[in-house]
C-alpha cells in the first residue's frame, strides 16, 4: 500500500511540439504521495503543456509517464480523471447557472430507479464541502459564490472523484491574503491524507511557503529541482532566468525625442493607477507575468477597452478614445497578441488582410481603388520580405512569421506615429524574429514611438530603451536600460521590487 513519500508520478524525457515550437524538450519530473511539488518558470516555459499532458488534454510526442507504477498515456481528460488525476485550471470550469451540487457531480449525479437521487447528491456534496472546510448551502448557484468559494468547490469536486493527484494552476491568482491562507490550510489537510499536489504558480514567495520541492522549467527544458529548505527568492529566480544574454547597444543614429504619450493614473477593469510616458522614437518595453495587466492597459489606451479613470495625453493634448477607430485617426496602431483570433481573417486573401486598415482611404465615390491597394500591398511585401506566392492566396497559407509580418504591414500602411506591439514575435521562427527586431528598430529610427509588450525577457532586454514592469495590474517599476537585467525585472514582475525604484514617469 502506498504511503506518503512514495512516488506516485514519474515523467521521463517527455517532449511536445506545436508546429515549429518545441514546448517541452525531454523534461523530467516526479511527485510523491502527500507532497506539494511546485512547478515554476517564465511564460512559455512549458508548465501548462506538461499539465495538459497529465490531464489528457494534449498528447505527448515522446517520453514516458509512469503513474502509480504503470506507464500511462491518457487519450482524453476522462481517462485521466478516471485514473485519479484532476486539473483545476486558473479559469475555473464552473457553470454559473447551476448550483453547487450540480457543479460538483455534473455528469455523474447519483440515481435511484432511473431518477436523480437529490437527497444523496446533497449529502455527498455536504460531505465533500466539509473536507475543504466550506460551510455553504449546496443549493446556492455558482454565480452567487465568491472566487475563493468557487476555488474550494473545485477542490471538493476533485475529492469527490477520488483524486490522488490534484494539479492546481495559479490557484490563488484572484484570492485575498485571508483566502489564500484558507486555501493553504486545505492543501495541508490534503497532504496529510496522502493527496499529491502539483502547484503551478508565478508567485515565488507563495511557492516558498507552500511547496515541499520546487522544479524549474525554462524554454521547454527541465532546469532542476530544489528542496524547500534550500530555496530562496533569489536562487529560484536565477534558475528561472539564468541564460546568458547579449545586450545590443542602442542604435547610434537613433535619437529619442520629446514626450509623445503620457499616461497618468489610468485605471480599468484589470489595471489600476498606471502612469508612464513614451517618447518619440523610443522603444518602451512592458514586462510582467500572466495576469499583470499589460495587454489590458494597452487595449484601453487604444480605445478597445473602457477606462474608468485617469488621463491619456497625446502630443500634449488630452484624449479619450471611445473606439480603436478614433485611436487610428490620431495616429495609433496596435498589433494584438493573438494574430489568428484578433488580427487575421485566415481564409481571406493576403491582399485583403494586408490592406483592410487603409480601405477607407482607398474609397472613392463608393468604389474601392483596387490598384492602389495592390500597390501598397506590394510595397510592404517587399519592404518586410514577406514570402508569398500571390496576394490572392489565403493568409493561412503563410508561415507564422509571415502572418505576423502581414499584420505589421497592415498597420504600417496607416503611417502611425505610435505603434503598440503585443507579443510581436510569439510563435515565429528565429529568422522571422530577427527580421521583426530589425523592423522595430528601423521604425523607431524613423521617429515612431513603440510600446513593446513581451513575455520574453531577452526580447525586452535587447530591444527596450526603458522597461515598465507590472504586477497584478499595477506598475511596480520603471527601469532605465542600464538598470535592467533578468533578475531585477523578475523581482518587480513578482511584486518583490521596492517602490523607490520607480523613476519619474510624468514630465511637467
Amino acid at each position: 500500500m502506498a504511503q506518503n513519500g512514495d512516488l506516485i508520478l514519474t515523467v521521463e524525457k517527455v517532449s511536445k511540439h506545436f508546429g515549429g515550437v518545441q514546448a517541452l524538450n525531454e523534461v523530467d519530473f516526479d511527485l510523491r504521495y502527500g507532497e506539494v511539488h511546485a512547478l515554476v518558470g517564465e511564460n512559455g516555459a512549458g508548465k501548462s503543456t506538461l499539465m495538459n499532458i497529465l490531464g489528457g488534454i494534449v498528447q505527448k510526442d515522446g517520453g514516458r509517464v509512469i503513474y502509480k507504477g504503470q506507464e500511462v498515456d491518457f487519450p482524453s481528460p476522462n481517462e485521466s480523471i478516471a485514473a485519479g488525476i484532476t486539473v483545476i485550471h486558473q479559469e475555473l470550469a464552473m457553470l454559473p447557472a447551476l448550483n453547487v451540487i450540480e457543479n460538483v457531480y455534473m455528469g455523474r449525479m447519483p440515481a435511484r430507479g432511473g431518477l436523480i437521487d437529490w437527497k444523496k447528491a446533497e449529502q455527498d456534496t455536504r460531505r465533500e464541502l466539509a473536507q475543504v472546510g466550506l460551510n455553504i448551502d449546496p443549493h446556492l448557484l455558482a454565480s452567487d459564490l465568491s472566487i475563493s468559494q468557487r476555488q474550494l468547490v473545485e477542490i471538493a469536486k476533485a475529492l469527490s472523484k477520488n483524486a490522488n493527484l490534484i494539479i492546481m494552476d495559479e490557484p490563488n491568482s484572484s484570492l485575498s491574503d485571508a483566502e489564500t491562507e484558507r486555501l493553504f490550510s486545505v492543501i495541508q489537510s490534503l497532504k496529510a491524507r496522502g493527496v499529491a499536489i502539483i502547484y503551478v504558480s508565478h508567485k515565488i514567495e507563495e511557492v516558498l511557503q507552500i511547496a515541499d520541492r520546487i522544479s524549474v522549467f525554462r524554454d521547454g527544458l527541465y532546469r532542476g529541482t530544489i528542496l524547500k529548505s534550500e530555496a530562496t527568492v533569489d536562487n529560484v529566480i536565477q534558475m528561472m532566468v539564468g541564460r546568458e544574454l547579449r545586450r545590443e547597444d542602442l542604435d547610434a543614429d537613433r535619437q529619442v525625442g520629446p514626450v509623445r504619450l503620457q499616461v497618468r493614473g489610468l485605471t480599468g477593469e484589470r489595471f489600476r493607477d498606471v502612469s508612464f510616458e513614451l517618447r518619440q522614437g523610443e522603444i518602451l518595453g512592458f514586462a510582467g507575468l500572466v495576469g499583470a495587466g499589460r495587454s489590458e492597459t494597452a487595449r484601453a489606451i487604444f480605445g478597445a477597452d473602457p477606462v474608468y479613470s485617469g488621463e491619456i495625453i497625446l502630443d500634449g493634448q488630452k484624449v479619450q478614445f471611445r473606439s480603436p477607430g478614433e485611436a487610428i485617426k490620431q495616429g495609433l496602431a496596435m498589433v494584438p497578441e493573438d494574430r489568428k483570433l484578433l488580427s487575421l481573417f485566415m481564409d481571406l486573401p493576403i491582399l485583403f488582410n494586408l490592406s483592410i486598415a487603409i480601405m477607407p482611404r482607398a474609397n472613392r465615390l463608393g468604389w474601392l481603388q483596387q490598384n492602389r491597394l495592390g500597390l501598397v500591398a506590394q510595397k510592404y511585401v517587399q519592404q518586410l520580405s514577406i514570402k508569398i506566392s500571390s496576394l490572392d492566396d489565403p493568409v493561412r497559407s503563410l508561415s507564422g512569421g509571415n502572418q505576423q509580418k502581414t499584420t505589421l504591414a497592415r498597420w504600417l500602411a496607416t503611417n502611425p506615429k505610435l505603434l503598440i506591439l503585443d507579443e510581436p514575435t510569439h510563435g515565429v521562427d528565429i529568422g522571422a524574429k530577427a527580421d521583426i527586431y530589425q523592423l522595430i528598430r528601423d521604425l523607431a529610427r524613423q521617429g515612431i514611438s513603440i510600446l513593446l509588450i513581451s513575455s520574453e525577457l531577452p526580447e525586452i532586454l535587447t530591444m527596450s530603451d526603458r522597461v515598465v514592469v507590472m504586477h497584478e495590474g499595477r506598475v511596480t517599476g520603471i527601469l532605465e536600460r542600464e538598470q535592467c537585467d533578468e533578475n531585477t525585472i523578475m523581482r518587480y514582475a513578482a511584486g518583490l521590487g521596492e517602490e523607490t525604484a520607480l523613476s519619474p514617469v510624468v514630465s511637467e
